[in-house]
């Protein structure tokens, strides 16, 4: 199937591993270009190098988007390069998990820094090139947004106002001709999850099978994610056939979120 997506122009943030660079390839796979960015500079180069064999150009910043510079910076290289931007996917963030007497802070901060304030920092940044593209803006927030626990106060904290956040644009979109939307993935099988995986290991003595079912059967999915699961959905939300899509928060979880 042809998702009419040759020649359109994506920016991925948080595209040098996991989610993000499981969304970058399958946009390259597509036809798109890409602008790659996360702070891993030697695994933006490893992402770019994978995309160029798919026959489409990639350029990568490595920086921080908890810096308030660098939104900007990275909207004025895409231009710089591609002179257009039709995709933004806003996935880069990772919040800390804990008892909440204990987090400080300084750690909530750093959550809202990096996977909120980043979000509408870029989000408003690149909305001028989106309009001017009639765009599409994906969130990528989680289904703790959905489903808040204590252990996971922040990110379920920040995967809901990241939410709210693209609702209000959604809204702005639909003045401006951008498509606005959001999607709150289950665990998927990325470094981060894997990390997880080992710590319960080393943590309980049980063996990876049986932590791995442990996890499956506690938020009782059918199975955990792919990054390739999440990118297949945003490249048939951001492409014509999908483009009626706006506003919407999907939750992308085997079945893990119980409620309508």
């Amino acid at each position: 199937m042809d998702l009419g997506l040759t020649g359109k122009v994506a920016l991925v943030t948080g595209s040098s591993r996991g989610i993000g660079r499981g969304i970058a390839l399958t946009l390259a796979q597509e036809g798109c270009d890409l602008m790659l960015t996360g702070r891993d500079a030697a695994a933006l180069r490893e992402a770019a190098s994978a995309i160029e064999k798919c026959g489409r150009a990639a350029k990568y910043l490595a920086l921080d988007l908890r810096e308030e510079k660098a939104a900007a910076e990275l909207v004025a290289a895409v231009r710089d390069r591609f002179g257009r931007l039709d995709i933004l996917v806003n996935n880069a963030g990772a919040t800390k998990r804990g008892d909440f007497l204990a987090l400080t802070d300084a750690d909530w901060a750093d959550g809202y820094a990096l996977k909120f304030f980043a979000h509408v920092r870029l989000s408003r940044a690149a909305w001028p090139l989106l309009r001017e593209a009639r765009g599409s803006l994906v969130t990528i927030g989680g289904t703790s947004g959905r489903i808040p626990i204590a252990a996971f106060a922040i990110g379920s904290s920040v995967n809901a106002a990241c939410a709210a956040f693209a609702k209000a644009l959604a809204d702005l979109g639909k003045t401006d001709h951008v498509q606005v939307n959001t999607i709150h993935p289950s665990y998927v099988e990325t470094e981060r999850f894997w990390r997880r995986i080992r710590a319960d290991v080393e943590r309980t003595g049980k063996s990876e099978a049986e932590v791995r079912e442990w996890h499956r059967a506690d938020i009782n999915v059918t199975r955990f994610g792919t990054p390739e699961d999440i990118a297949s959905l945003i490249a048939f939300m951001v492409s014509p056939r999908g483009r009626w899509l706006h506003g919407a928060t999907i939750d992308m979880d085997g079945g893990e979120v119980p409620t309508l």
